[in-house]
This record gives C-alpha cells, sequence and structure tokens, in this order.
C-alpha cells in the first residue's frame, strides 16, 4: 500500500468503488496508448501517417488502441467524406493535458535508462 497520504485514499478499493487510479491509469498508460498520444502531440494525424510514425504496430492493434483512447475522450476521429475519404486523429483538451504529463515521463526516462540499464546488469550478475 502506498504511504502518501495524498495517494493512500485514493488507491483503496472495494467492490463499490473501484480505485479510481488504477481505471484511468492501467487504460491511459498501454504502450501504443503513450506512444499514440505523443505522436498526436504535434497536431493532427491521419491513420498511415501515425501508423508510420510509430513503426511496428499492425493496423488492427492501433485501429484498437485508437477506438480505446476515443472511449476514454483522449482523442476524436474525424472524417472528411472526401473524396477520398480521410480520416484524421487528434487529441482532445482531456488528451492533450494527459500527453503532457506522459512527455514528462517519457523525458524521465529516457534520461535514465543508463541507470535502468545498469541496474539490470547489476542484477543479472548477480545470479
Amino acid at each position: 500500500m502506498v504511504k502518501d497520504t495524498n495517494l493512500e485514499g485514493e488507491l483503496k478499493e472495494d467492490k463499490d468503488n473501484p480505485c479510481p487510479v488504477r481505471q484511468v491509469l492501467s487504460r491511459a498508460t498501454g504502450k501504443w496508448h503513450i506512444l499514440i498520444m505523443l505522436v498526436l502531440m504535434d497536431g493532427p494525424q491521419r491513420f498511415n501517417a501515425l501508423r508510420r510514425s510509430i513503426g511496428d504496430v499492425t493496423q488492427r492493434v492501433l485501429t484498437e488502441n485508437l477506438r480505446s483512447l476515443e472511449r476514454d475522450g483522449y482523442l476524436t476521429r474525424d472524417v472528411n467524406p472526401g473524396p477520398p475519404v480521410a480520416v484524421s486523429y487528434a487529441l482532445t483538451p482531456l488528451g492533450e493535458e494527459l500527453a503532457r504529463e506522459l512527455r514528462s515521463l517519457a523525458g524521465w526516462a529516457k534520461r535514465n535508462l543508463p541507470s535502468v540499464e545498469a541496474a539490470r546488469e547489476a542484477f543479472d550478475g548477480r545470479g
């Protein structure tokens, strides 16, 4: 249990009151969700441009993740009937706020990767 008094009550859960922190973070911090939101910080993107920016994500996985982010209110899907039909995705104000926090976390990860790798090597060397 987290001992931070600001979070302790937030993390408690029972059948009538699911943990609000877990409800949001478990859905918003998936591997692909974070990458999608970081890419969309640069502005609206069409599906294929988004897929190219992210890299090794399949079309099916990207589609599922975009739907999940849209369902939770982090992004919008805009369909321009064309021709040709063009679908683009953009962050909502809620998504922009979360993406700013995720960018901070991504910066922390980049800065601390050498320390994490050193800790892993030290751990693996003990066995």
